[in-house]
């Protein structure tokens, strides 16, 4: 099968068409695609427990670890030991924080814009749809794989 009829190989490729315009548009405002993304899902009143936020992104603990220690030294977040429980820590946007999580919002926002003006809303709706379900098969392999019952991907 050549790659430009995988699944996949169009997902990955998008991405990273989007990884490259988002970092272009972050690094203007002196950070990262994935400083942005962490900013943005980081509870502003609230605060997000840091075991919470690796799994909303993808991120293995080591890196997350790295990332949360980096945003803490460029002053654009802050941990506080939860006071409920003492186990865990919160994160914080510092005031910094919040200014760069806007101007990562606004990216967001401009480039959700941009596709839906010239996509039409069917469209979209139908690769949602697709997405949801490529998510779906995707969580249901990987549940089998850890349980020990990998199988053949079913290729109909």
């Amino acid at each position: 099968m050549k790659k430009e009829k995988t699944v996949d190989f169009h997902i990955k490729w998008g991405w990273h068409a989007i990884s490259r315009m988002y970092n272009a548009y972050a690094s203007r405002f002196g950070i990262t695609m994935a400083i942005g993304y962490v900013l943005l899902n980081v509870d502003l009143e609230e605060g997000t427990p840091a075991t919470k936020i690796g799994p909303l992104l993808g991120m293995e603990p080591r890196s997350l670890v790295r990332m949360l220690k980096s945003l803490e030294e460029r002053g654009l977040i802050r941990r506080e030991v939860d006071g409920n429980d003492k186990r865990f820590v919160r994160i914080y946007l510092t005031d910094e924080g919040k200014a760069k999580r806007e101007m990562a919002r606004d990216g967001v926002i401009q480039f959700n814009n941009m596709i839906r003006e010239k996509i039409p809303l069917d469209k979209l709706v139908v690769f949602f749809d697709v997405m949801k379900e490529i998510n779906k098969m995707v969580e249901e392999e990987n549940t089998k794989i850890k349980a020990g019952e990998p199988e053949e991907l079913p290729l109909e």
